[in-house]
């Protein structure tokens, strides 16, 4: 297998794309600051020029950026990847976009005799550091498997989830659920603080039941310790629910809850707020309780 080209390093895709040089491949990295570039290169990765220059020199081009408009443009538009990438390479977008993007820059590529596989990732930023991500991925067969071994480079979780598409539409089942069980959490440990008992012990005890998850487990007890620093940031997780809802509209999907949530969010934005770790919609419950989660116990 040739060189690597991955595309976009930020919060994810830095941390991911050590992980490929760490794994022994060589990789071309490029990105918008070029302070991101100098850092990659520093730790072992060729400098790429552009979107379309790291197609040219790599038989496999991972993109990582943060929203559908962003992938097509890097994919799509002048100077982008398709302008580089040979017949034969395979493109794979590991950002959380649209399913229906992803089948449209399929159909670009393949007619250029180019593969494509979406692959979208879960665990956050801490998960990307020790190469344990979720790795959701829609695509051919035969491409997959190609390319397993460096999706194992990054991920500790990696399944073929269907044709293109299928990878994002995994992925947005995922942040419903993540979204939905952080408003939960929240709204539990506001009920335990107002009547006065710790939530931090509210938080062990029922951890080992039914009502115990991962995200409990990542989540609150950075809420009870007041540590919002991004993790994964609201305004990414109001990207990813916006891109629920619109698919659920389109499909006749109802999504009642993932409405509610996604309102929750947008008053957090609206607050300023939408750098913060998505633990810290429990600011919204505090401002309706008027009470601060760790200030009454």
């Amino acid at each position: 297998m040739g060189k690597i080209g991955f595309i976009g390093l930020g919060i994810m895709g830095k941390p991911m794309s050590r992980n490929l040089l760490k794994a022994g491949y060589e990789v071309v990295v490029y990105n918008r600051s070029p302070k991101s570039i100098e850092e990659l290169v520093d730790a072992g990765a060729e400098a790429g020029a552009s979107p379309k220059n790291v197609a040219e020199r790599c038989d496999i081009i991972i993109t990582m950026l943060p929203n559908s408009p962003q992938v097509q443009e890097v994919i799509l538009g002048a100077n982008g990847v398709i302008e580089g990438v040979r017949p034969g390479a395979i493109v794979i977008d590991m950002s959380s976009i649209a399913p229906i993007v992803s089948r449209e820059i399929a159909k670009s590529l393949t007619d250029k005799l180019v593969r494509f596989l979406d692959a979208p990732v879960s665990g956050g930023q801490p998960k990307a550091i020790e190469g344990s991500l979720s790795i959701m991925v829609g695509g051919n067969q035969a491409d997959f498997e190609e390319c397993y071994p460096i999706f194992q480079a990054m991920g500790s979780s990696v399944l073929l989830c269907g044709d293109v598409g299928a990878g994002n539409i995994t992925k947005l089942a995922n942040q419903i659920i993540v979204a939905i069980n952080i408003s939960a959490v929240s709204e539990a440990l506001m009920l335990a603080s107002k009547a006065g008992v710790n939530p931090e012990t509210v938080y062990k005890a029922i951890r080992g039941g039914l009502a115990g998850s991962t995200v409990m487990d990542a989540k609150a007890p950075l809420m009870i310790e007041r540590k919002f620093d991004p993790g994964f940031r609201i305004g990414l997780h109001i990207k990813d629910l916006n891109n629920v809802l619109e698919t659920g509209h389109e499909i006749g999907a109802p999504l009642p809850l993932t409405a509610s949530v996604m309102e929750m969010m947008q008053v957090l934005k609206a607050q300023g707020l939408e750098q913060e770790d998505h633990g810290a919609l429990i600011q919204y419950y505090e401002k309706l309780a008027q009470s601060k989660l760790a200030g009454d116990c």
